[in-house]
């Protein structure tokens, strides 16, 4: 194992250790409870930033060395592949099988499978596609006694005993270390569209309202905020057989009152959804929120958000779920502020906000997993019962 060491949060210096093996991460777990210190596991260091300052010294785990494809039976349509391995990495293994997991993740070419799952990440195609949780069907993990564990199976066709596949799954690693995956996969679509255009914010709820009654089936809705407060960009994407893709194109720009949509095809709509996948998570943002709520409580809420020339925004309004993030140095009283206010307005449509990245000393203060709800106790249990010793990214979820 390789030794160095690294910082979350500005939390002292952890230990970093990079093992290549799992009885390598068992011998540290057991370690770690001799001398209960805490351990972290850390995959491409995309998504720090979520959660509270640890509570406790101890190592961090590099998965990175654990990286191999276990199996790939493409007949099958899943494969098994260990957690440290990159998204990009895991996708170009699948698309020589004309193959895929159709699941965006931000920053693909560092994060991980194991990362990913720890925060359940999803992009623009969530809408059409789901997250991870419909595609994870076996997982293995590290237990607090250093033994891997394993769940599910190999096969779809599998309902065996508890669903502890998707525990794991956004429990931010805090449940056992994640060393190996399972997933079902779909084939590459013949064809891919992207219909992008900027119009006035102050019509999106006509235009939401028309994309609902729509007779088009879309993968993604996504809107953008603009340069311009009183502007937003709406971009609509369509896969499947090039004749269904192609009706559905054509059919939606009759069907929408918006400018003439700009056309994205092929490798061009590729690099469109990417850069649609990577703004979700930007490296210069200094405050980042993300809130959930039903998608008929959107309008209003982007309307205030609009408001606020630092804050860029992202929707994806199909699913009812906003992304912001600001690049400027707030003062904790106006974040604070600007926080209550959407959270007021998420409440509206029975949903609620919870803030990904801003100062460490601020998390507190600003309650960043906003107000517990009655599945927060169970939440704890859970935890209680497979982390007695809080080894595991001890204060990330729970202080």
């Amino acid at each position: 194992m390789h030794a160095d060491s690294t910082l979350i949060d500005g939390f002292r210096p952890l230990s970093m250790i990079t093992p290549h093996t799992v009885e390598e991460i068992g011998e540290l777990i057991q370690q770690a409870a001799i001398e209960k210190h805490g351990v972290y596991p850390i995959g491409g260091a995309t998504a720090l930033h979520l959660g509270f300052l640890p509570t406790k010294p101890g190592h961090a785990v590099d998965l990175r060395g654990l990286n191999q494809v276990i199996d790939f039976p493409a007949r099958d349509m899943t494969v098994t592949v260990r957690a440290g391995i990159t998204i990009a990495t895991l996708q170009a293994i699948l698309a020589r099988e004309n193959q895929r997991l159709p699941v965006d993740v931000p920053n693909a070419d560092a994060a991980t499978l194991g990362g990913a799952i720890a925060v359940n990440a999803s992009g623009p195609r969530r809408f059409g596609f789901g997250t991870l949780r419909d595609y994870v069907i076996g997982i293995s993990f590290m237990t607090d006694a250093g033994a891997e564990a394993k769940a599910g199976g190999r096969v779809v066709k599998n309902v065996a005993g508890y669903d502890l596949c998707k525990l794991h799954i956004g429990a931010l690693g805090t449940l056992g270390i994640v060393t190996q995956a399972t997933l079902k996969l779909r084939p590459v679509p013949e064809s891919s569209v992207l219909l992008a255009s900027t119009g006035r914010t102050a019509d999106l709820p006509a235009i939401l309202d028309r994309l609902h009654q729509s007779t088009t089936q879309p993968i993604c809705i996504e809107i953008e905020s603009t340069d311009s407060p009183s502007q937003c960009r709406l971009t609509v994407g369509f896969e499947g057989s090039a004749a269904t893709v192609g009706w559905q194109a054509d059919r939606l720009r009759e069907e929408l009152s918006w400018p003439t949509p700009m056309k994205f095809e092929g490798e061009s709509a590729m690099r469109e959804r990417l850069r649609l996948t990577d703004a979700l998570n930007p490296e210069s943002a200094k405050f980042s929120f993300k809130a959930g709520m039903l998608p008929s409580a959107m309008p209003a809420f982007l309307a205030r958000l609009s408001e606020s020339t630092s804050m860029k925004w992202q929707a994806h309004a199909g699913n009812g779920i906003v992304i912001g993030h600001s690049d400027d140095h707030h003062t904790l009283g106006d974040a604070s502020q600007l926080l209550a206010q959407l959270r007021e307005l998420a409440a509206v449509g029975r949903g609620g906000v919870v803030v990904t990245r801003c100062s460490p000393d601020w998390k507190r203060e600003l309650r960043i997993w906003g107000e517990p709800l009655g599945d927060f106790a169970l939440m704890r249990r859970v935890k209680k019962a497979l982390d007695p010793n809080d080894l595991f990214n001890p204060g990330r979820l729970f202080i």
